[in-house]
């Protein structure tokens, strides 16, 4: 049995629309119900900040970037310092482009369709990139 690295999710840290929640929701979903054995989490402030730990994976093995808007700050981000994402996830193609207000940005959670449904992409995502590590 060959090694095959987990393939690492860098959500959105993004606090002022619902697109940042709903991106670290369904990144931690994959993480802990739906792919655990398989992902690993890259904190997106410490990337930025320069850790080398957070990089140096991200420019070695395969990343998923879930970003809360339209910024793409964590793909961008991901490109600049380490390496291109192998996939690059928008919440504003599940939602459309709006920014909720503060007060409705607390309703999304966990078991929300948005969420799950975002889950669900980022985990056939991982699937797909580590069944293509395997081959190789």
């Amino acid at each position: 049995m060959s090694f095959i690295p987990k393939v690492g999710l860098i959500a959105c840290s993004g606090e002022e629309c619902t697109g940042g929640n709903v991106s670290r929701m369904a990144a931690l979903k994959v993480l802990h119900k739906l792919k655990p054995h398989d992902t690993i989490t890259i904190c997106l402030p410490l990337f930025l900040a320069g850790d080398s730990g957070e990089r140096g994976f991200a420019e070695v093995f395969p990343t998923i970037t879930i970003d809360g808007c339209g910024k793409l700050c964590a793909a961008r981000s991901t490109a600049k310092y380490s390496s291109e994402p192998a996939v690059k996830i928008n919440v504003e193609d599940y939602m459309g482009p709006r920014c909720r207000g503060k007060e409705e940005q607390w309703r999304v959670n966990d078991g929300s369709a948005i969420v799950d449904k975002i889950a669900e992409d980022v985990a056939k995502h991982v699937e797909e990139l580590r069944d293509a590590l395997r081959d190789n």
